[in-house]
């Protein structure tokens, strides 16, 4: 598929059909009935040839025949435009945040994550999972961007009384929320410094991704010095993104990670079934225009082949007047010379 704005071809393969009927039109487009023989006979000897026939080549006219063809891909091609109500389908999708409360200091950085990744769902869904040592569900999902962000203001390291960290439930408890809402097309945003990230929770991940959702992870780095965890907590957030088809980023620098979102809005709606819901195909309405051409090239060769008949027939009869003005004298000339 190939949008612009508004407009998009929903088919584009199919453009290569005209594009290589105009190359076979360019190199066929000076030859006629007669092909290679142009070039193989002498021209005085052909031109008397035809004549002799009662013709003088004929050009060939596939050009109408070319046109409906380049008409039918296109149509084919899937010309559209987006429907006026596009937007309102993009609940289909939706976007939840799993953030990490179990240590206070990393707070502030997370929410200000989680506040970039709500700014940027435009129309989609978005929910709120709070997780340390068990996830809760803080908003279900909704289009309510604006009480799901008061809600972020509120929340400290005693939101969830269970300690410890437990990222493996977080995703298991947002995969069940997904499949229970019906999402087509959802995103998980995962965003924590690293801890409790281990093989519990890469399988919860490999499963989200079966089931067609994609996990994300931002990595919400300390500010004090170096942590000897950094690295390995780092890498485990890679594997865990990458076992859940998605990116992985650092929370001070989201906007990849929101821009990957933001661009698999409804592309669920352009690769099925629902993509009228979006996209109205116009190719239809071509297909009676390709017809057009199609039949001025019936009438054409029809007129062709009668033509080519009647020369036939012309010439026919033109070699037998010939042939018996010469014939019929020769046996008188031999019935008077006979004893």
């Amino acid at each position: 598929m190939i949008a612009l704005g508004s407009l998009a071809l929903l088919r584009p393969l199919w453009l290569f059909v005209p594009l290589a009927l105009l190359l076979l039109l360019r190199a066929t487009r000076c030859r006629d009935e007669l092909g290679d023989w142009r070039q193989a006979v002498d021209a005085p000897l052909l031109a008397a040839m035809l004549r002799r026939q009662g013709g003088v080549g004929i050009k060939r006219r596939d050009g109408p025949l070319f046109c409906s063809i380049a008409l039918i891909a296109l149509a084919l091609s899937g010309p559209a435009v987006k429907s006026a109500n596009a937007d309102q389908f993009r609940n289909l999708d939706a976007t939840v945040i799993l953030l990490d409360v179990s240590r206070e200091t990393l707070l502030p950085q997370a929410v200000a994550a989680a506040q970039l990744v709500l700014a940027r769902s435009r129309a989609r869904q978005i929910g709120l999972v709070l997780y340390a040592g068990d996830a809760y569900l803080a908003s279900p999902l909704t289009d309510d961007a604006a009480a799901l962000e008061a809600l972020l203001f509120a929340i400290d390291e005693e939101t969830v009384p269970d300690g410890g960290v437990r990222p493996d439930r977080a995703i298991a408890f947002v995969r069940h929320l997904l499949r229970e809402a019906a999402i087509v097309e959802g995103d998980v945003v995962l965003i924590s410094d690293g801890a409790g990230v281990v093989s519990q929770a890469t399988g919860e991940a490999l499963s989200l991704a079966v089931e067609g959702y994609a996990l994300h992870t931002l990595l919400v780095a300390p500010r004090a010095a170096a942590n000897p965890f950094d690295a390995p907590r780092r890498a485990a957030m890679t594997t865990l993104a990458v076992s859940g088809r998605g990116l992985a980023g650092d929370a001070a620098r989201a906007e990849d990670i929101t821009a990957r979102i933001a661009s698999r809005r409804i592309e669920h709606i352009t690769q099925g079934a629902l993509r009228s819901l979006e996209w109205r195909d116009y190719g239809r309405f071509l297909l009676p225009l390709a017809a057009v051409p199609f039949f001025l090239y019936l009438g054409a060769f029809s007129r062709c082949e009668n033509a080519t008949k009647q020369k036939s027939r012309r010439a026919f009869s033109r070699e037998v007047r010939h042939r018996s003005r010469h014939e019929i004298p020769t046996k008188q000339r031999s019935a008077t010379r006979a004893p």
